[in-house]
């Protein structure tokens, strides 16, 4: 029996799940949801190494056959309970649960490479990534903080494009609460001079081109946090509000989008909560975070916006202290395939 045929757009194409750093959770989680949600084999294809893979599913006990793939191409052959793993990577010698290597790093990275580069050929119709670790990655030499840095590079690789020139965003989300980031990894200090008209509307574009294009929604509402108390009370704390996000909100209204902002911090996350709006546009990392991840991470799920490709990972990183004792809860993991699954098909019909 012939592999099936996958098609340009990706629509029959299975999505691809990075292995993660091997001395994290990562790898076990994906492994148990394999182990719980069997439906998933057939779906997907995991990337990584297959010592890695097995390993972890040795540490959720009971059954759990690898199916070995020479690529994405395979992955509907897969039967149910079966992990169907891609090794594009070998690890030498599996490195330790809990302790930060070079080599996980570096096999990590691979993983993610391997995958965005079957996204861009139609290989596979989106990406979920696994957790790394930043001081891993950073021994095994890769120079970026994490996942949508290295996205970045290699989507703007591919179009001969520099990273700044492919503009990405960040996006936290649960059921009933989403957050765009204006800015991510960067100093708080940082993260407040980069507040500018052009940052705030290049995060309003990217999000409005995501729902409203690549999902189709006929209508996103969107809300534009300030960054100072009080969206700085008309000047009194701080003139961000005035000289920069309410111009960039104001374009986005001429535009017809439904935006509105910028609004005080500390109220505009639980109005949108309570079903006000769509999504919040947050200025910096924490501001945006703190108030999807109180929610609790067994469901949340990051997604970078702005890539020719679905990317979308749990809300939680490697948790070394975790590694190896059968513990790691896959939840987000799982909303992370679910949210993937469902953009593939919202963006399969968006471009009918």
């Amino acid at each position: 029996m012939d592999a099936p045929r996958l098609s340009a757009d990706g629509g029959d194409a299975p999505i691809a799940i990075t292995m993660g750093d091997a001395a994290g959770i990562g790898p076990e989680i994906v492994a148990e949801v394999f182990r719980r949600w069997p439906e998933w084999s057939s779906r997907c294809v995991v990337v990584g190494d297959v010592a890695v893979m097995r390993r972890a599913a040795q540490v959720g006990g009971g059954l759990l056959p690898i199916a070995v793939l020479d690529g994405p191409a395979q992955a509907g052959r897969v039967p149910p309970r079966c992990m169907p793993v891609w090794p594009v990577v070998s690890i030498p010698a599996l490195p330790r649960f809990g302790e930060v290597s070079a080599v996980a790093g570096r096999a990590a990275a691979d993983a993610v490479i391997a995958a965005a580069q079957a996204a861009l050929r139609g290989e596979v119709s989106a990406i979920v990534t696994a957790p790394l670790h930043k001081a891993a990655l950073a021994a095994a030499g890769v120079d970026v903080p994490g996942h949508t840095e290295l996205l970045q590079r290699i989507a703007a690789q591919a179009r001969g494009l520099l990273p700044a020139e492919l503009p990405v965003r960040m996006m936290l989300s649960n059921d009933v609460l989403r957050t765009v980031l204006v800015s991510i990894h960067i100093p708080l200090r940082a993260a407040i001079e980069a507040v500018t008209e052009a940052a705030v509307w290049e995060t309003l574009r990217i999000t409005h081109d995501h729902f409203c294009g690549l999902l189709g929604w006929p209508r996103c509402r969107i809300a534009v946090a300030g960054l100072n108390p009080h969206a700085g009370e008309g000047g009194l704390f701080g003139r961000e509000e005035i000289d920069a996000i309410a111009p960039a909100v104001a374009r986005a209204q001429a535009a017809g989008w439904a935006v509105t902002g910028p609004h005080p911090p500390d109220t505009v996350f639980m109005r949108a909560r309570a079903g006000e709006f769509d999504v919040v546009v947050a200025m910096y990392h924490d501001q945006g975070l703190i108030p999807v991840k109180y929610l609790g991470l067994e469901r949340g799920v990051n997604t970078t916006l702005g890539l020719p490709f679905v990317r979308t990972s749990p809300d939680h990183g490697t948790a070394f202290d975790l590694a190896g004792r059968g513990l790691a809860d896959p939840s987000s993991l799982l909303a992370a395939l679910e949210s993937a699954w469902a953009m593939r098909a919202r963006r399969a019909t968006a471009a009918v």
